[in-house]
């Protein structure tokens, strides 16, 4: 592949077009009329307008995808994540096209898109499970008599589902009807498809995932996992590798399940199969995403491995090029997700210009973006802003310069999940190791922010009148204690 087309928009599509800018590949980016000057627009080689602002009018039609393909003659399409990425239909309409997709099969993407189909590829291998049924049930009367047999709390389920929808936790059976009929009517409405199961319910998981590459050549690696178990309305927001908790020998045992879970489709490109693990550190089967994540930053720090390019070279037919006994962890890496997103307004968008747009930089941080300052966060796209990556020696120096990074990063004009990250790397859970996924409702409340907001208001007002009265404050004056710096600044 010479070219490729990214069918994607913002900090994804900039992160594929540089891996493959270093690889000489030319790149394509596709646009709607609301990111006509967005960044990944003006980096690319080649742009080429798809339709108005709403995905379902651009970034959704994979007609445009490869009409944009055949206009400039790109040979492979990298779809990032969102979107099209895990579409089957998609991945079948672009192999019909004598295209190539980034990515893996659509009879992969079928199988591991539903999660009972997947559940049953996973047990051909004896991969550990939760407890409960194997089939998608209808019947309500016949679920509630499971449920019963499998015992309370349990867990509703999707079929079809992700992102918490068509979720409902049941912890009696007085409750199961009414919660099962919004579960399967949540579920029709997301994702057309009202098909339900149900699982005993892990009250204080964690969660972990695997990042796997296959190869065309039988090739199958695990690059070890991330604990992405800060999560708000079952959406990660913070994401770590390698986990805190997990032993040397979980991590095999974990790694080699992920790679049975990947053989059991054939399965080609960067996956990631994903756990839950309850508070003794038995873990169990959840799902597999069929594209590259959005904390894959982590697992590059700490392996090494491009991830990206991995995918170019595995969809040019080669062999993946390392094998699981070349790979260590090295350090430790944090991601924090900055999304235009108010978390003292339970994380609702807050949509608007960023007025000012600084970037945190120094030793061991990396910010994934697709903005600029001036430039609008447009609502008809997922928040998000940047990732914000630190890397450590070790998980301390990780968090450290996390938090530097965080009051260095500079945003106005919205309201952002910078401070939400700053109390979470400051918190003792989080410190400790000793969090799960329900560390949001355990720990949060826009109080703890206010806090944050009223010290820094009064710094402010501290400086504010030491310049009124004396026109130039000192450290001493402000925080009173005298550092190194004011008693010698005067033999500078």
């Amino acid at each position: 592949m010479q070219k490729i087309l990214i069918a994607n928009r913002g900090e994804i599509a900039l992160r594929v077009m540089r891996s493959a800018r270093e690889m000489g590949i030319k790149t394509v980016a596709v646009y709607s009329a609301a990111d006509r000057d967005a960044l990944h627009v003006r980096y690319a080689d080649e742009a080429v307008y798809i339709g108005e602002a709403p995905s379902n009018q651009s970034y959704l039609v994979g007609d445009k995808i490869i009409a944009a393909c055949r206009q400039t003659g790109a040979e492979g399409i990298h779809p990032g994540y969102g979107f099209l990425s895990e579409n089957a239909a998609f991945a079948r309409q672009v192999r019909e096209a004598g295209l190539i997709l980034i990515g893996p099969s659509p009879e992969a993407m079928e199988v591991m898109g539903n999660k009972l189909s997947a559940k049953a590829a996973a047990m051909k291998y004896d991969i550990p499970m939760v407890p409960g049924t194997e089939e998608a049930i209808t019947d309500v009367n016949e679920a509630k008599q499971r449920a019963v047999e499998v015992g309370f709390p349990i867990l509703i389920k999707a079929a079809a589902g992700g992102g918490g929808k068509g979720m409902r936790i049941v912890d009696a059976a007085e409750d199961f009807e009414e919660q099962m009929q919004l579960a399967v009517s949540e579920a029709t409405s997301a994702f057309g498809d009202g098909s339900v199961f149900i699982e005993r319910y892990v009250s204080s998981p964690k969660h972990i995932e695997i990042q796997v590459l296959g190869d065309t050549h039988g090739n199958i690696v695990h690059l070890f996992e991330r604990d992405c178990s800060v999560q708000r309305r079952h959406q990660k927001v913070i994401e770590e590798a390698p986990s805190s908790v997990l032993t040397p020998q979980i991590r095999e045992a974990m790694g080699k399940c992920a790679v049975d879970v990947a053989r059991s489709v054939n399965y080609t490109g960067a996956g990631t199969v994903e756990f839950i693990m309850d508070d003794q550190l038995n873990f169990y089967f959840l799902e597999m995403n069929t594209r590259l994540q959005v904390e894959h930053p982590v697992t590059e720090l700490i392996t090494g491995i491009d991830l990206v390019k991995e995918q170019i070279r595995i969809a040019r037919g080669e062999a993946i090029s390392f094998k699981q006994e070349d790979l260590k962890i090295n350090g430790h890496a944090v991601e924090l997700r900055v999304y235009a997103e108010d978390p003292a307004n339970n994380f609702l968008p807050d949509i608007g210009t960023l007025q000012t747009y600084i970037t945190p930089k120094g030793p061991g941080i990396r910010v994934d973006d697709g903005f600029e300052q001036g430039m609008e966060i447009p609502i008809y796209y997922d928040p998000m802003i940047a990732k914000l990556i630190a890397y450590g020696k070790d998980r301390t120096e990780a968090i450290e310069r996390m938090l530097r990074a965080i009051n260095e990063y500079q945003i106005t004009g919205i309201t952002t999940t910078l401070g939400f990250g700053r109390f979470v790397m400051q918190h003792e859970a989080f410190t400790s190791g000793n969090f799960d996924t329900h560390f949001v409702k355990k720990y949060f409340t826009p109080q703890v922010l206010q806090t944050d907001t009223e010290d820094e208001a009064l710094i402010a007002a501290l400086i504010m009148e030491q310049l009124l009265t004396t026109g130039k404050p000192t450290v001493t004056e402000i925080f009173g204690e005298v550092s190194n710096w004011e008693k010698n600044r005067k033999n500078f």
